[in-house]
């Protein structure tokens, strides 16, 4: 997908609110949060994106703590979809 097109998606659904079930090319899908940190805007241009594993989103959200993101390259992104 192009940075454009998740970028859509994920202001039309509320980062760090919305779970939403991420699709890949290559590997399997997982369910997590887009989360929004100082360097957003640079990695969007890259599209490089910072997601909250389903396992670690309570956590997150008491803690606010970036560590417990990763960054996936929205090229290997099929399809998004809120949960």
């Amino acid at each position: 997908m192009t940075n454009d097109q998740i970028e859509k998606f994920v202001l039309k659904n509320e980062p760090e609110k919305t779970t939403v079930q991420i699709n890949f090319k290559t590997r399997q899908s997982i369910t997590g949060i887009f989360i929004k940190t100082a360097d957003y805007d640079e990695l969007r241009s890259k599209n490089l994106w910072r997601i909250v594993s389903g396992g670690s989103i309570p956590e997150y959200k008491k803690s606010k703590d970036i560590n417990l993101a990763r960054i996936f390259n929205g090229v290997e992104m099929t399809r998004l979809e809120a949960v």
